[in-house]
């Protein structure tokens, strides 16, 4: 008879058979095929099926004990669902085995596919930790193939044949960067809708898409960002503006230092004002700041004043709303650098939490932010660390209260 490979079943059949007497497997199998012949018709017959390979080798296994025997029948069928149940069904019409009297009873039909699916997920997961227990050099690995395949997709734009992302045709908001070099590191860490100048001049190409599109414009830490700045506000129109931290260059950025500067970009009147505002501070006024930091490390209603914390309306209004949410239970929201929620969690395990989860950028909490959770915070290289009252400041982490968000 032919035999159906494990590889092409569909379905399983798996029943139990309780026996009241002693028998032997040829019996059970010769019961079988013997008492559903000719229930189900020519096209449902065993044998037939059998020789066809739509149902698989009856695999039976049984036990005597003391005058009676139980065991369990396992079939396999690559026939539709309906059909399987079926045949299945017609196992429990036999009444006697021998000469003894038998009740055989299907307990279930498995899917196969179900099986191998539980099966891939466990060993992915199983894998998965393995990769995690290694260390960092898998999560590396990929970061580079990535970036590496990012970096592929840089295009050119115009006559001047710049350099820029695959959407910064589709894109209905663009920014505008210094160099190839800025472009290039853009597109490692996922941003497509990216232009660079190939210099300090803007060249008419650049200058005619900053008026159709929403435009940031993303300059190095360094007095030269802010000429490029002034010239395009000039020929073109500029949205908003973003700034490395100084003395740093656009191409140096980590992705979590592009996603800060790119969230903190401000509307360009507003740019131009603190330019001008810091044009015209006076040197003396550096010198006198200088000699009351420890005055104002002593005090620290003082450094508050001093310290004006600034947010993006949009995410100020995210982090609100978030504050409300969380008033009176004691917990956290842990958000990624897109402002994505990844979780709550209660604040007294913020500390492991962190740990274990380091794309973590900014943390909203219930009440007040202590010294405890900015030194958490630090620890764990957040960017955001938003409460109702703020009673700790920090230089590493932008920390913000209700007031803030106002």
């Amino acid at each position: 008879m032919g035999k159906i490979s494990p590889v092409s079943a569909k379905y399983i059949v798996q029943a139990k058979i309780h026996i009241e007497g002693a028998v032997e497997r040829p019996d059970v199998i010769g019961a079988i095929f013997g008492q559903t012949e000719g229930l189900l018709g020519s096209d449902l017959e065993l044998r037939e099926l059998q020789k066809s390979g739509r149902i698989g080798r009856i695999e039976v296994k049984i036990d005597s004990k003391k005058g009676k025997t139980d065991g369990t029948i396992t079939i396999p069928s690559s026939m539709d669902m309906t059909e399987t149940a079926i045949v299945a069904s017609s196992l429990e019409t036999i009444e006697r085995i021998g000469p003894c009297d038998a009740k055989i009873n299907v307990e279930k039909i498995e899917d196969v596919r179900t099986l191998k699916r539980k099966y891939v997920v466990d060993r992915a997961k199983s894998l998965l930790k393995g990769m995690i227990d290694k260390g960092p050099e898998s999560s590396e690995l990929m970061d580079e193939i990535n970036k590496t395949v990012r970096t592929l997709e840089i295009t050119e734009y115009g006559k001047e044949k710049l350099p820029a992302g695959p959407a910064i045709h589709d894109s209905e908001d663009i920014i505008i960067v210094e160099g190839r070099a800025d472009v290039i590191n853009l597109l490692k860490n996922g941003f497509k809708n990216i232009i660079g100048l190939n210099g300090t001049s803007v060249p008419n190409a650049v200058a005619e898409l900053s008026k159709t599109k929403t435009t940031t414009v993303f300059i190095d830490g360094d007095r030269g960002g802010n000429l490029i700045v002034k010239e395009l506000s000039q020929v073109g129109d500029v949205d908003f503006v973003s700034k490395a931290p100084d003395g740093k260059e656009v191409e140096e950025l980590a992705k979590k230092e592009i996603h800060k500067c790119l969230r903190a970009k401000i509307p360009l009147d507003q740019f131009k004002e603190e330019l001008q505002s810091s044009n015209n501070k006076p040197q003396k006024y550096e010198k006198k700041q200088d000699k009351s930091k420890d005055y104002n490390q002593k005090n620290t209603k003082h450094k508050k004043t001093v310290k004006k914390e600034r947010v993006h309306p949009e995410y100020a209004k995210q982090f609100k709303e978030m504050l409300d949410e969380l008033t009176g239970t004691r917990g956290a929201y842990l958000l990624d650098a897109d402002m994505n929620i990844l979780g709550k969690v209660p604040k007294k395990e913020l500390y492991n939490t962190l740990r274990s989860l380091p794309e973590v950028d900014a943390v909203v909490v219930d009440g007040e932010i202590d010294k405890n959770i900015v030194r958490i915070a630090e620890n764990s290289n957040i960017s955001y660390l938003i409460g109702g009252k703020v009673s700790e400041t920090s230089r590493k982490v932008k920390v913000l209260s209700a007031e803030n968000l106002n």
